[in-house]
């Protein structure tokens, strides 16, 4: 017998799963105590579908079959539920079998599945999910395939195996139909499950922001308070569903609070309520969480503090609430949540503690920080942008960015996405989902507490070890917009959600201001774009001369973006004039909306209300003739807005015809731009190199790169030798390669390691010289001088015995007996620069790919990129230059370029060997000294452990922190 509390129960194969509606369900072992609730699971389900399941009218259990279903070695016989408030919508099972389907123990590898699911469950893809989860608890145990008799008029039944993306075999049999299933997962099957968490994440995020009713728990009685200010905000918003206020010590005669229906809970209402505002005591919250659950809402936002931001005590109550809220198929934002708004004209709501919802607009803003949010708020407000939807989460103890990555995706109202993030609970996830994203529109992050080194408080994540170096450079990798204040952020935001994306780097300068213009073009310079000279209007110049000007500038097919640099003009009577603000906004805009579609930023001092009126909604403005017919630019990367949109920039690849019209056709009204402007020149052409960045990412990320393939790699060979130094038992902690096992390793992958000879003595440094040949070099190896030749340990180019002894003497006499230093002889090689080439496992990060120049410019300046694995030919191209000191790989200052592509090859060795053998958890390969022709690897270390659990590659599940 097994219960929940046996020791032989396995909790692991607990978890937290997303509905394919957007509700959530738990899957967990059945045990013995679940007797009652199988019978009356059984009870609720239509004749027709145990019609199905037992292949003949089965109308109750009986006491042999209940105690069959519910009593499981967990092994050869292994059963598992889904259910919701504690109560089975969904059960399935599997039964070890042999080859003649009669049960059986390891080592047969074969079982019979079948499932049952409630008929009011149904469609939910309740099936499909418990299918991934006994496939890993199969696999686990040792089975390789399923077998299952479906009837043919089953044929929901028969969608679920054969969705399910695994190698299949299908046969009619006896009036069934025989399905065969090969566990191992595949391409297919990876593909399938992940397209299922996306849209059953995005549905539940949907549930959220579009509710149809909200209740208010915790709306004050009097005016003041936390509910009853949330309230009012819901109301000013003019939200467009039901909306209800609940407090539980309502006074008798009291009916409305704010003037819509009070009632003293959640079941009182009587009707249906999509989303909960808590706004109580952290004490009262599971009272009305259950008041919630049972009456079926959907989703809850959760206002109260006093969780995990308080101390271990609240730590315990936020797990406790997450536990809860998800036992009745909820989703939450919090607890200490600031709220969430969407302005869609179809909902209008305004669940926040904000007092004025923002415009409507195409950002859409998540952060975890409350008083980030109402930071980002204000300014983006204050500089015209509009919002599609805002959540400040928290404690982000459910949702969190990865869940609204997956809605904003596919959301057709948001077209540039702004994160601020303190923590990242799941990098893997977050980085395929970012680059996913990414690719369809732009994703901007800031990070908080990047060197901090702790979690904030509140959040309860995993913690990686990965630098946050590493973390930045992958998200780079993936697409990511990775800015370092909230100021860049709104900066970024308003840039990439007015403007088409660039072409190019090439960018031209005008204005009134010379000076403003050169500080304009040294911004340029460091931030790599490149700029044209800048044309100076002169401070006589009227907002007709700028028209003209920027109307000539868009124009011109040798740039690829405008700055425009504003400063009060000299008017008529030879005195300045800050003018007004909105005729030269409407003379900016006039041109922009005319000419071929190119990013236009303004810098601008002292011009009054001219930020302002750029930002406004603008008229429909027709090209000109004469600036109609101008050569079509490329268009935005991201997707044009529909017509009713505030932003006016075309659709279409780069490269591609103004809003997908033909070439030579002139391009047809559009909506002024609303153009971004800057109070400082530095601030708009960051944001500009931003976008030129991404740009040019999208153009690439369109071609992937391939991955390395080499005849010459034995991978068997290579699996049997980690296999033997393993062993049967291997350490968890895992094991160091001596040099003679890296470097039979690493040959196995065509990575030649060059031999090294001890040399504990002046003969035996001798005998090692004769053996390898001179001229050779003598180092020592003791940890303290390993890989720092600045400190004198390393003799080099030593062309006789006599050199060598000497080299011997001085090295002992200066840094200490041989002992001590270990020292080792090994053969010159062509003299190059020295590289350093690193892959590292991180259980949340996943397998990492690092390149740097050795010594200092590495370990002291942090110049290493990174890339994750399998790394593709582009990634190996990349890593070698993005690093700040790439140039000398190149011939810098006149030096010989070395041979990049024999160190690119090299990065892609070691990224199949990682990828293919995850025991690898660790190679470092020190100094790598590229030559002019070929490379050489004098030093080699290799980490083998156990292979680390692929939490992407396993079911889907909600993460339990």
């Amino acid at each position: 017998m097994t219960t929940a509390s046996d020791p032989a129960y396995p909790a692991h194969w607990e978890a937290d799963v997303v509905l394919r509606d957007g509700g959530t369900a738990r899957i967990r072992p059945i045990t013995t105590e679940d007797a009652e609730r199988l019978v009356s699971f059984y009870e609720l389900v239509s004749d027709e579908s145990k019609y199905y399941r037992f292949f003949a009218p089965y109308p109750r259990l009986s006491a042999k079959d209940v105690h069959r279903f519910t009593h499981h070695d967990y092994v050869d016989r292994v059963g598992l539920a889904a259910t919701v408030g504690g109560e089975f919508i969904a059960t399935v099972r599997y039964d070890r079998i042999n080859a003649q389907g009669r049960p059986a123990s390891a080592p047969a590898d074969e079982a019979e599945v079948a499932f049952l699911v409630q008929d009011a469950h149904q469609g939910r893809g309740v099936a499909s999910t418990l299918l991934e989860h006994i496939a890993a608890v199969a696999r686990e145990r040792g089975i390789r395939r399923f077998a299952a008799e479906v009837l043919p008029a089953n044929s929901k039944m028969i969608k679920v195996f054969t969705d399910a993306g695994y190698q299949q075999k299908r046969s009619f049999e006896d009036g069934s139909v025989h399905l065969t299933l090969d566990l191992e997962p595949t391409a297919e099957s990876l593909a399938v499950q992940r397209a299922r968490e996306h849209r059953a994440e995005a549905r539940s995020v949907q549930r959220l922001l579009t509710p149809g009713s909200v209740a208010v728990v915790g709306a004050g009685r009097a005016p003041g308070g936390v509910g009853r200010a949330v309230l009012r905000n819901v109301l000013d918003a003019g939200f467009t569903g039901r909306t209800y206020a609940v407090n539980k010590a309502l006074g008798p005669g009291t009916h409305e609070i704010e003037g819509v229906p009070a009632h003293a809970s959640v079941g009182a209402i009587g009707e249906p309520v999509d989303l909960a505002i808590l706004a109580v005591p952290a004490e009262r919250v599971p009272e009305a969480v259950a008041d919630c659950g049972e009456h079926g809402v959907q989703s809850l936002v959760v206002l109260s503090a006093d969780y995990a931001e308080s101390g271990e005590g609240g730590r315990e109550r936020q797990r406790a609430l997450v536990r809860q809220a998800r036992s009745y198929g909820m989703r939450l934002i919090g607890p200490n949540a600031f709220g969430v708004i969407n302005t869609a004209p179809g909902v209008r709501l305004n669940a926040s503690l904000a007092p004025e919802a923002p415009p409507a607009g195409r950002i859409g803003l998540f952060t975890q920080s409350g008083a980030i949010g109402i930071a980002l708020l204000s300014g983006l407000y204050r500089r015209g942008a509009g919002l599609s939807t805002f959540i400040s989460s928290g404690n982000r103890a459910d949702l969190s960015g990865n869940d609204f990555l997956q809605y904003w995706h596919e959301d057709p109202d948001t077209d540039v996405v702004l994160l601020y993030l303190e923590s990242i609970g799941n990098p893997r996830k977050f980085t395929r989902l970012a680059r996913r994203t990414a690719a369809a529109k732009p994703v901007v992050v800031v990070k908080g507490g990047r060197h901090s080194g702790t979690t904030p408080p509140g959040h309860a994540v995993p913690v990686t070890k990965v630098p946050d170096a590493t973390v930045s450079a992958l998200l780079r990798q993936a697409g990511v917009i990775l800015v370092g204040t909230v100021t860049e952020l709104v900066d970024a935001g308003l840039l990439l959600a007015g403007q088409p994306l660039p072409a190019g780097p090439r960018v031209a300068i005008l204005g009134n201001s010379e000076s403003l213009g050169l500080l304009t073009y040294d911004a340029c310079l460091t931030e790599g774009l490149r700029p044209l000279r800048p044309l100076d209007l002169t401070t006589g110049a009227t907002p007709a001369d700028f028209r003209a000007a920027l109307a000539s500038a868009l124009a011109d097919d040798a740039c690829d973006a405008v700055v425009v640099t504003a400063i009060p003009w000299v008017g008529e009577s030879g005195t300045l004039e800050s003018g007004d603000g909105q005729v030269l906004a409407d003379a900016l805009r006039e041109a922009a909306s005319a000419a071929p579609a190119k990013p236009v930023a303004v810098v601008h001092v002292e011009i009054g209300g001219l930020a302002e009126a750029l930002s406004a909604a603008a008229r429909t403005v027709r090209p000109t003739p004469s600036l109609s017919s101008a050569p079509a630019q490329p268009a935005p990367h991201h997707p044009a807005p529909p017509a009713s949109a505030e932003r006016g920039s075309g659709g279409g690849a780069p490269g591609g015809p103004v809003g997908g019209q033909p070439e030579n056709d002139p391009p047809p009204p559009r909506e002024a731009t609303r153009i971004p402007a800057y109070p400082a020149a530095e601030r708009a052409v960051r944001a500009l190199a931003e976008a030129v960045r991404y740009a040019r990412w999208r153009r690439e990320a369109a071609e992937p790169g391939r991955a390395g393939e080499y005849d010459d790699i034995d991978e068997p060979g290579a699996a049997a030798l980690i296999d033997r130094i393993l062993g049967p038992a291997p350490d968890a902690r895992g094991t160091t390669l001596t040099a003679e096992d890296a470097g039979e390793l690493l040959g196995r992958y065509g990575i030649p390691l060059r031999p090294t000879l001890p040399a504990p003595d002046p003969e035996r440094a001798a005998e090692a010289a004769a053996r390898l040949g001179y001229p050779v070099a003598l180092k020592t190896t003791a940890p303290h001088l390993r890989h720092r030749p600045d400190l004198g340990g390393v003799r080099l180019d030593l062309a006789d015995e006599h050199q060598l002894a000497r080299a011997y003497a001085e090295l002992t006499a200066a840094l200490g007996k041989p002992e001590e230093l270990g020292p080792v002889v090994q053969a010159m090689v062509p003299r190059g620069v020295d590289t350093v080439v690193r892959a590292s496992i991180d259980s949340a990060v996943g397998a990492v790919l690092s390149f740097g120049l050795a010594g200092a410019a590495s370990e002291l300046l942090g110049d290493t990129a990174h890339r994750l694995i399998p790394a593709t030919d582009r990634d190996a191209r990349e890593l070698l230059r993005s690093i700040r000191t790439a140039p000398l790989l190149f011939g810098w200052r006149g030096s010989a370029p070395v041979d990049t592509a024999a160190l690119e090859e090299l990065l892609l060795r070691v990224s199949r060997l990682v990828d293919d053998h995850p025991e690898v958890v660790a190679v470092g390969l020190e100094p790598v000294i590229v030559a002019q022709r070929g490379l050489s690897v004098l030093g080699a270390t290799v980490r083998l452990a156990p292979a680390p659990p692929r939490t992407d590659l396993g079911p889907r599940r909600l993460p339990s922190y």
